[in-house]
């Protein structure tokens, strides 16, 4: 066989081999953002030197002196109200980022109405992030099957979440649950969904801080 007649077959060969590298590549770039989609808030990113620490139970926190104010989380809610988050200083805010699309969301989401409601007359307010809905209606209805009583912010394209330093206890995940201080700091962070029971152990120290 001449030099010819084999070009068009190794040309074929080569085709093929790109063409199943590219086939491979896109998967795994599909894989990537279906993974992310459910645990990454964005570049939001950790880095640099930090100054709190994270417990066995995946729950990091800070010191008081060593805490960072929030950044300001003010906009919409999911039902087109105004609120800004810095309006419940003096008290202890519980922030929850989640999407009506999130599995882990959707399992965490009755024990955090469960614990709202058991604290709210102790100082102690909710307000949620919904991040991702390309429509809020989606966030209502989930606040609606699920019962919850306490106010989201709509961010669906994450701009909120990316107000918060990085090196700081902030959000890069969905779920993504902060407590904030009664000066409005940052005083811990849990990155996955939190059962009734971790969420009260996450909030106590904070709630009983004078």
């Amino acid at each position: 066989m001449s030099a010819a007649s084999r070009a068009p077959l190794c040309s074929t060969s080569r085709n093929r081999s790109r063409r199943a590298a590219l086939t491979t590549a896109a998967g795994g770039a599909v894989a990537a953002l279906l993974l992310s989609a459910c645990t990454s808030g964005g570049t939001t990113g950790g880095g640099g030197d930090t100054n709190f620490v994270m417990g066995k139970d995946g729950i990091s926190t800070a010191k008081k002196g060593d805490r960072v104010a929030a950044p300001d989380l003010s906009g919409k809610t999911i039902d087109g109200k105004q609120l800004d988050v810095a309006a419940y200083k003096g008290k202890v805010v519980v922030l929850n980022v989640w999407g009506s699309w999130c599995s882990p969301c959707r399992a965490e989401a009755p024990g955090f109405q469960k614990v709202y409601q058991d604290l709210q007359a102790d100082g102690v307010q909710f307000v949620g992030i919904n991040t991702r809905d390309t429509k809020a209606a989606n966030a209502v209805a989930f606040d609606k099957q699920y019962g919850i009583g306490y106010p989201s912010l709509y961010d669906p394209t994450g701009k909120l979440m990316l107000r918060f330093k990085k090196g700081t206890l902030n959000p890069q995940a969905i779920p993504s649950t902060l407590v904030i201080d009664r000066d409005g700091k940052i005083a811990a962070r849990s990155l996955a969904a939190l059962s009734e029971e971790k969420l009260r152990k996450m909030i106590s120290p904070v709630l009983a801080e004078k």
